[in-house]
Parts: C-alpha cells; structure tokens; sequence
C-alpha cells in the first residue's frame, strides 16, 4: 500500500494545479447541491421494533386524532403571589390564551385547563397541554414563533405564562465553536511549525474536507430525515481529524524534504507512502467504528455514524492528495523562516532534534513498572464515578436555566409534582375483549393500585370503540428510576390482563420512548465493545505484525474510553463535580446515544496515536535499533506532532460545549477529555513503558501467523527497499520534479 500512497503523492504533488481545480470544483459544487437540496432536521427518535414505537405506529393507524406523533406542548399558568387563578381576571386571561392556542398554525386540540382539571389544588398553578397534528420537525419557525406569541394576554394580566415540549425546542446557533477550535488549532499549528505557511495547510484542507463532507450530509437530508445533531457531531470530528491528518504528513513531509536535499516531489511521495498509510489505516479505523454504529437499529445513532465516517473519509482522501498538492506550492516555505537558507545536511540535523519527547521516553522506559501501576492505578480512580451510570435523554427538566422549557418543569413541579412532567400513555387494544369498556377500566383499575402513580384518567376511546387511551401520572420525573420502573410494572401486568379481559395493554408517549431508547443502548453497549476491540487486536494484529502490542493497545483503549472518560462525564454531567468551570447547569442521566458514539469515536482516534507513534517505533526496530532504543528514538520524532495533534483535538471538542444542544455539549467534553487520557495517560506513557517491559517479545509473531497476514506496510520499509535498490538495466530512476531546481533555492 505505501507504494501506491507513494505514486499517488507524487503525482498530486506534481500535478498540483489539476488536483487543486478539481477540489475547488467538488467544493463549489457541493456547496451549490447543499444550498438548493437541503431539508428540514428531524430530531424525532424512531425506535423499530420497540413497544412504544409499535404502540405509536397503531395510534396512528386507529386514533389519528389523538396525534400520537404529533408535537406537543405544554403550556403552564401562575398566579402572582397571594392570587388564584380561579379569580375572575385571571380565569379570563386564562382563557385568553387558550383561545389563542386554539387558533394557532397546526395546532389540533387544546385542553383547557378548567376543563380538564389541570389546576393545582390551591388555584395558583395551571396548565393547558396542546397537540399538534403534524410532528415537530415538521413545525416552522413561525408555529413556533405563533405558539409563543399566544401568552402575550396572560402577562399582561400579570400571570407567568411558560412553555414546555417538544413543539418549543429551538434549533440552536452553530458557528462559536468551529471558530474557537480553528483558532486554537491555529495557534497550536503556528506553535509546532513555526511557520504560517506550514500551519495554514493543515487548516485550508480541513476546512475544504469538512466543507464537503457537511454539504454533502446538507443535501443528504433533502432526501431522508436527518437529525439536528447530525451535522454538528459530523462537523466537530471531521474537523479534528482533519487537521490532525494534516499534520501528520505536513511533519514528515518536512523531514524528508530536508533529508533529500529539496527533492520536493519525492518527500511528498515518502511522506504520503509511510505518513499517509498511517493516515490510512486510522482514518479506516474510525469510519469503521462510525458506520458500525448502525448495526445497533437506532436511526438517528446511524444517520450520525454514517455521516461523521463520510466526512472522515473526506478528510482521508484529502490529505493524500489536495495536501501534497499544496505542499508543491509551498516550496521550502513550510520550515522556519530562519530555516529556509540553510544547507540540507544542516537542516535535516535540526529536523531530528526532539530533546523533550527523548528525556520523557528515556524517563518512562527506565522505570517502566512504576510508571505503569501510577497510569492504570490513576485511571482507575477516575473511573470510579462510572459505576453510577444512568442512561436517559433530555427533557426540559435538564434545559438550561433561564429557558422557558426549564421554567415550565420547575412550575408544574411545584404545583403538582415532577411526575406530571412527563405522563405516560398506556394504550389499551380492546379489539378482542368482549367488554371494551370494562376492559379499559380494569386496567386502569390495576395501574391505578401500583406503586408510584399519583393518578389515571379515565379512558378515552376512539371513534371505533376498539381503542382506548389512559394518562398515567407517575411519582416522579421522566427520567427518574422509579418512572422506569413504573413503566415495566404496566408491561409485566400487560399479559394477565389479556387473560383476563382479552385486550392488550401497551405503554408509549415521550417518556417511554426515551425508556425504550435507553434500553436498546445498554442491550447493545457489551456487542459493540467487543466487536471494537476485536477490529482493534486484529487491526492493530495486522499493522505491526505483533501479539502483545495489538494487546497493550486494546487494553489501554478499555481504561480509556469504558472507564475513565465515563468517570468522568458521569462525575461532571451527573454528579455536577466542577459544574460550574464546564459550563454543566443542570445535572441529570447521561445522553443514552453517547456511549455507543463515544466508543466508536474514541477507538478510531486511539488508534489514530497508536498508529502513528508505534509505527515510528517499528521503523527503528527494523532499521536494527534496540527495543528500547526504538522506543525512545521511534517515540522521540513522533511524539511532538501526537502532542500537537491531541492539543488540537481537545480544544476542538472543548469548543463545542458551547454549543446548545445537550448530546453535543456531552459528547464534546467527553471526547475531549478521552484524549487527554489517551493522549497523554495511555499512548505516551503505559505504552512506552509497556514496550520497554515487553523487549523484543513486543513484536513476536508466530511464524505461522506471520505466513497468513498480509504485509502492509504501514512504515513503508518495503518501500524504502525498493527506492534504495539500484535500479535494473534499462530504468532510470525517477525523473526530478518540475520545479525542484526552483524550490531548493527558495
């Protein structure tokens, strides 16, 4: 594979021009398909097979009118201290807006809060739930906009009006984040490089690589649903990996430059064959991990895997071709200025110099052992919080202070308690029962004795008489346990009463679909770890043709991403430890999709640093160095672009826990800090010192293994042998690149 890496580099490098028009052609043309195809986000979560959503799908096939996928929202009255709502003046402002509600774009029925007894015991605190007939991704900014407006009568009247659901959720604002990661990376490129030149390429091929791979996920959604979210997470690791891509190649573009003397063509073909085939493989690894996500059956959890692996593919091919295509550009101007006049053999020594990285691996592989206990014994203790994970999703109970969804919850929470926050819809299918009507009512006989339910509406049936509906109000909030476990109760009693009234008994609405959600996760989560860390060994298996490394690899990976970021977003996210530097209001259960997306991520940028240092590793090992000195000299060239590639990563997700959306501020600070450990505990400290442990058994095969596995050359030595080999009679060696000359004396 290096060989061909190698001709692909130096053809983009010397057809530099080409390449170049061709990616600014695929930019513009993306971007024009993004601006005339693209559709409305759907952020409505769809769970085939799950009892909420079949319950769902059978509502409305039976009872359209009760819109059982329609927007809801839930709009919440309270009367200035010492007042009642009952009072003549806010009873009409009351009504005010609820006659308004009832004339607003889509809105399918209102329930008066009068009428439906809605009001809290001591008259101050009341609420009308509104339902719409269309979903909410199918609700413009001027519903939503029309939907607000309605309270204008109620405030002036001197009521607090509020407004909860899933109809009031706002699109949020992206843009702050992505600026605040290019900055960083910006300055952390100009820092590694010391030059302007070397650190815009990284960013001008990052941003045409993300540019496409967003438009392209933009014109995607003209055609099928896709999530708010989706672009968003797709953007945060496209542009991360990207840049590190980059980087990666710019730096050893860089050595080979200067150890052949200014032959521009030929270091962008060694840089792109050994570099680029790191780049390769990692980048394989990560869309992989991302497109594996869909085997889980969560639609929105596949539409972001697809979407993120497209646009790391596009930062893949990128780099292998636009990249060198810039470096033809960019001459000798990619090294210092004070650089750029020296001879060659003086620029090459200056190359090699990395006195940090050397004392740090010097330093960790003379004390490999307790090294070693001090990173697994630390990451172990972060990882304790991990133990109390609970998985759920968000509700207006964890929306930011301040909103009027948060406001809602905290009202009716207090007027009537947190379980009236989020009712549960039990269906009853009486279709089969001799007795419709006293089947509905024993059930809602039965559901009314269990524990935790505060009250059960009575019945409402369709047009048809075969299908009822009960409003079950549990004790607590959605994602309380004992809601959940409410919610199991009615299933488990689901089949006695179908023996004995012949109707059968399902449980749907919002909360238990998030239930369900969360189930479909955590009975996926062990699946997906194992089959990450088999691709891990095997890949890792293949790289560098060993046992104990793809071991160490896979091992350090575990106590990264399964336990220690996990410790840390539930210590942070759950627990609130160090809210308030994180930006974390409000604590509540972690983002059921973020562990499958997290150990997808995690893995494929583990292995990105596993690749790329333990690779340089092994092109010591096989020069003739010693285990330990190719660790230390292997990891002394690799380890200032892995620090500056980590340092980039990190600021990249740290940026974005400014973004609205809880998944992406979650998923932000958890990548994050899952390269911080991986980084900086696992790839640069317990695998050096593991490797020293290890010696010369760090890379046995056996040999009948060695027979089966494909050599891929991942450090390119094969490639180096057929460039050091003299050529045969009648070839030449390659020709210089057009402008070589011109180059080495810039």
């Amino acid at each position: 594979m290096a060989t061909y890496l190698y001709r692909l580099g130096r053809f983009s490098f010397r057809r530099r021009r080409l390449v170049a028009v061709l990616w600014m052609v695929l930019f513009v043309g993306f971007a024009a398909g993004a601006a005339t195809l693209a559709g409305p986000p759907a952020d409505a979560f769809s769970i085939p097979g799950t009892e909420a959503q079949k319950a769902i799908d059978m509502l409305e096939q039976r009872f359209p009118e009760a819109s059982a996928n329609g927007a809801t929202a839930r709009v919440v009255f309270a009367a200035p201290e010492g007042e009642q709502l009952t009072d003549p003046a806010n009873r009409t402002a009351v009504e005010s807006v609820v006659a308004g509600l009832r004339s607003a774009p889509e809105v399918a029925s209102v329930a008066d809060p009068f009428e439906a007894g809605t009001v809290s015991p001591d008259s101050r605190v009341a609420f009308a739930q509104v339902t719409y007939g269309v979903a909410a991704l199918d609700l413009t900014a001027d519903d939503k906009d029309a939907l607000l407006a309605t309270a204008e009568p109620g405030r002036d009247a001197g009521l607090t009006v509020e407004y909860g659901g899933n109809a009031v959720a706002q699109q949020g604002e992206q843009g702050a984040a992505e600026v605040i990661g290019i900055l960083v990376a910006a300055i952390v490129l100009i820092v590694t490089f010391g030059s302007l030149i070397a650190a815009g390429l990284p960013l001008l091929t990052a941003i045409v690589g993300i540019g496409i791979g967003i438009c392209g996920v933009t014109i995607v959604s003209g055609f099928v649903d896709i999530s708010s979210s989706t672009p968003t997470l797709a953007l945060m690791l496209g542009l991360a990996v990207a840049i590190d891509y980059a980087l990666f190649i710019v730096f050893r573009y860089r050595h080979e430059y200067a150890a052949l003397e200014g032959d521009g063509e030929e270091a962008a073909g060694r840089a792109v064959g050994t570099a680029g085939s790191a780049v390769v493989f990692a980048g394989l690894t990560v869309v992989v991990a991302l497109a594996g996500m869909s085997v889980v059956g969560i639609p929105i959890l596949t539409q972001i895997g697809l979407a993120a692996a497209g646009t790391v593919a596009v930062a893949v091919v990128i780099a292998l071709t636009l990249l060198p295509a810039m470096l033809g550009f960019a001459g000798r101007k990619v090294f210092r200025r004070k650089q750029r006049k020296l001879p060659a053999a003086e620029l090459a020594a200056q190359g090699e110099q990395h006195p940090t990285g050397q004392r740090w691996a010097r330093w960790v592989t003379r004390r490999p052992v307790p090294i070693l206990l001090l990173a697994v014994v630390g990451l172990g203790v972060v990882a304790i919080p991990s133990h109390d994970l609970r998985l759920g999703l968000p509700d207006d109970s964890t929306a930011a202070t301040g909103t009027t969804q948060r406001a809602s919850y905290d009202i009716i929470s207090e007027g009537f308690g947190p379980g009236f926050n989020g009712p549960l819809t039990v269906v009853v299918d009486a279709a089969g029962a001799a007795d419709r009507q006293g089947a509905a009512q024993r059930v809602a006989d039965t559901v009314r004795g269990l524990p935790d339910v505060v009250a059960v509406n009575p019945p409402v049936f369709n047009a048809a008489g075969d299908t009822a509906l009960l409003s079950v109000v549990p004790g607590e909030g959605p994602n309380a346990p004992s809601t959940e476990k409410l919610v199991g109760a009615i299933r488990d009693e689901a089949a006695g009463l179908r023996e004995a009234t012949g109707a059968a008994v399902t449980v749907t609405g919002q909360t238990a679909v998030d239930i369900d959600v969360s189930h479909r996760i955590q009975d996926a989560l062990v699946p997906y770890l194992a089959v990450i860390v088999g691709l891990a060994f095997i890949l890792l298996m293949l790289v560098f043709r060993s046992i104990l490394i793809p071991l160490t690899a896979t091992i350090g990976f575990l106590l990264s991403v399964a336990a220690a970021t996990f410790g840390a977003v539930v210590a942070v996210f759950q627990w609130g430890w160090l809210g308030g530097v994180f930006g974390v209001d409000e604590t509540g259960p972690i983002i059921s999709l973020l562990p499958i997306f997290l150990i997808g991520v995690v893995f494929g940028l583990a292995m990105d640093y596993q690749i790329f240092l333990v690779s340089r590793m092994r092109e010591e090992y096989v020069h003739g160095a010693t285990p330990v000195d190719a660790v230390v000299t292997g990891y002394s060239r690799g380890a200032q672009v892995v620090t500056a590639a980590a340092v980039i990563m990190i600021s990249v997700f740290f940026g974005f826990m400014m973004a609205p959306e809880s998944l992406v501020r979650q998923v932000g600070f958890a990548l994050a800090v899952s390269v911080v450990f991986d980084a900086f505990v696992v790839r640069t400290t317990i695998v050096p010192a593991a490797m020293a442990l290890m010696g010369r058994a760090a890379w046995w095969l056996p040999k009948w293994l060695d027979k089966i596995l494909p050599n891929v050359d991942v450090e390119g030595e094969k490639l180096r042998r057929n460039l050091a080999a003299p050529q045969p009679a009648g070839e030449t060696a390659p020709a210089p690149s057009e402008g070589q000359d011109q180059l080495a004396n810039r």
